[in-house]
């Protein structure tokens, strides 16, 4: 392997820098999204859902506090918001929702560039390999035409310039390949959790739209309670 290599020339070097990069971001995102694949997001939102149907928004946002990965960070920027601007937002539940779902959007943001963190560097291997695997190719042609201009045609010479054209023509796509996949699988695994934080955040911003809209509602007053009841109930015969 290490003899292939060497024979592959200079521009061996950069492919190997680029190939041990690109195992290392697969191996880091590989890890990412499996410690996120252990929290069950629709289970989260349920229980938070149910906690602030009791009034426990305090409990809520412990609970998403302690659980990890972007969907519980988005549900608890919503609910710190909403904390925040519940009472002073009273009577207005649209203002309200505007405030949540702002600060939902926020961090959104922040949560879809660290699932997608590391990312470019695929892309950017995948890109530029096959690039510098021509680039090998043609200085081996060159290397070869040279040893036959200075020293005449011989298999040697020939032989070794075309060698080193191959190999690194074989390792730029190889290692294209091993970034390419894998970068592909890892963009539609961050995008099904863009999805899931879209989902968590308008089931959240809904059921606090309806609360808030729900708390605005007008009661009627006992007095009038009473007069009605009195007016629905049947006279007495004389």
């Amino acid at each position: 392997m290490l003899e292939t290599i060497i024979k592959g020339g200079s521009m061996m070097a950069p492919l190997m820098l680029q190939s041990v990069l690109a195992v290392a971001v697969v191996i880091d995102r590989w890890i990412a999204f499996s410690r996120n694949d252990k929290v069950d997001s629709r289970s989260l939102r349920s229980k938070v859902l149910e906690l602030l149907a009791g009034g426990k928004v305090g409990e809520a946002m412990s609970l998403c506090a302690s659980t990890p990965g972007p969907v519980s960070a988005v549900m608890l920027a919503g609910l710190q918001a909403y904390a925040k601007f519940a009472r002073v937002t009273a009577g207005r539940p649209e203002i309200c929702r505007a405030l949540v779902e702002d600060a939902m959007e926020n961090y959104s943001q922040v949560a879809s560039s660290a699932l997608n963190k590391r990312l470019g560097v695929l892309s950017f291997v995948a890109g530029s390999a096959p690039l510098l695997g021509m680039l090998g190719t043609v200085t081996g042609m060159i290397s070869a035409f040279a040893g036959m201009a200075v020293g005449g045609v011989s298999n040697e010479t020939v032989s070794a310039g075309i060698s080193e054209a191959l190999i690194t023509t074989a390792a730029g796509l190889i290692i294209s390949l091993i970034a390419v996949v894998p970068y592909h699988y890892l963009t539609s695994r961050a995008g099904a959790v863009e999805s899931e934080m879209v989902e968590a955040a308008s089931e959240l911003l809904d059921y606090i739209t309806l609360r808030q809209g729900a708390a605005t509602q007008p009661r009627p007053a006992a007095g009038a309670s009473a007069a009605v009841a009195v007016a629905a109930r049947p006279a007495s015969p004389a």
